[in-house]
């Protein structure tokens, strides 16, 4: 049998609803997660929800903050540029306060004027790129990792100084990051006196790279740096096993992704990414190492750490401004330095860490990796 209300009824309990649902909204501090949750690099997605998750399952343990318990909220944005404002906007409609992510940094640099527009602190553990920060005079804007324009130095100084090879080439996705990374390389390697014999992008999502193999085994290269991500990475790798081009590759953080090994086999073995330092062998970290393989992270992923470290920014920064206000939480973000297993960081006026640590690392077909020896 069908139940039916009088309008004036109804209309009580829509209000009693409503008020119940803002009574409810209130009882958290939302956190959205803006980042890739389909797609070819949802993994990345996985890496800094992770590190989001166990931030607030220790933070909420502890007390939560001001008395409120935080919840993640997850936003797909596929690692697309078109998606950014997309999902930025949805995050406002929704009347969130806070951001981890972008991860990608096309996807990043789309959504942030409107972050900063709205009020609202968005924290990206992962992107990279200068472009996302560089002349915007944005207030309420950070990162928790290093820039291109650091790791690409840390990059070409390593192959400078260690590597020392006569020609490199040097490829790249035409995307933000990777032709911006590509381009910090090159830069300094020319500086050095390093003759790179090509430059050249390729298209993301290709499924063959022959062509481009072939034109590396002709240049006479010794090296190959590779700005992009680990499907592209994998493919070049296998394709040019395949080949017979016997050269290393390096990459930046992109590629360093376990998924990596499903595509390139064994020929990634030996690779060399540059990445964040592996915090989890900080002493000091052995808590937090813990908490995450207790529910079946890995904690020694590109951006686990960092998201870890972008939450507690946000949840320190709520605490140190004595209230849920964004325009205060960025203004105490911007005066104090912060306590993360990233260690202790702050910001410059642009929103970037003042300090940032990338290592290079050695990748290995089993989808380990070594510090470089």
């Amino acid at each position: 049998m069908k139940l039916k209300f009088a309008p004036l009824t109804a209309a009580l309990g829509l209000a009693a609803g409503m008020l119940i649902s803002a009574s409810a909204a209130a009882e958290t501090i939302k956190i959205a997660v803006a980042g890739p949750f389909t797609g070819a690099l949802t993994q990345y997605g996985t890496m800094v929800k992770e590190g989001v998750d166990t931030a607030i399952e220790q933070i909420n343990a502890g007390g939560g903050v001001l008395g409120k318990q935080l919840e993640a909220v997850v936003v797909d944005d596929a690692c697309e540029p078109k998606q950014g404002p997309v999902v930025a906007n949805r995050i406002v409609n929704d009347g969130i306060h806070y951001v981890v992510g972008h991860v990608c940094s096309g996807a990043t640099i789309a959504a942030t004027s409107i972050y900063n527009d709205e009020g609202i602190v968005m924290v990206t553990p992962s992107a990279t790129a200068p472009a996302v920060t560089d002349g915007k005079n944005f207030e309420f804007i950070f990162r928790t990792i290093g820039r291109d324009d650091q790791q690409g130095p840390a990059a070409a100084q390593f192959i400078i100084e260690t590597i020392k090879p006569e020609l490199v080439a040097i490829l790249h996705d035409k995307q933000s990051y990777g032709q911006g990374i590509a381009a910090a390389v090159r830069s300094e390697l020319e500086k050095a006196g390093i003759n790179v014999a090509m430059f050249e992008g390729i298209n993301a999502g290709d499924s063959d790279y022959s062509a481009v193999i072939t034109k590396l085994k002709s240049s006479g290269a010794d090296f190959v740096y590779y700005g992009g991500y680990h499907p592209e990475m994998g493919l070049l790798l296998r394709q040019g096993a395949e080949q017979g081009l016997d050269v290393t590759f390096m990459g930046p953080e992109g590629v360093g992704n376990p998924d990596i090994n499903a595509i390139g086999g064994d020929s990634v073995e030996g690779m060399l990414v540059t990445l964040p330092a592996d915090f989890t062998q900080d002493e000091s970290n052995a808590d937090i190492v813990k908490a995450f393989r207790d529910q079946g992270r890995d904690p020694g992923g590109a951006f686990q750490m960092t998201a870890y470290a972008a939450t507690k920014a946000i949840a320190d920064g709520i605490v140190g401004a004595g209230e849920d206000d964004p325009e205060k939480v960025a203004a105490y973000l911007r005066e104090n330095s912060i306590e993360t297993p990233i260690g202790t960081i702050s910001w410059d006026e642009q929103g970037d860490l003042n300090s940032f640590k990338f290592d290079i690392f050695t990748w290995h077909k089993d989808g380990s990796k070594t510090v470089y020896q």
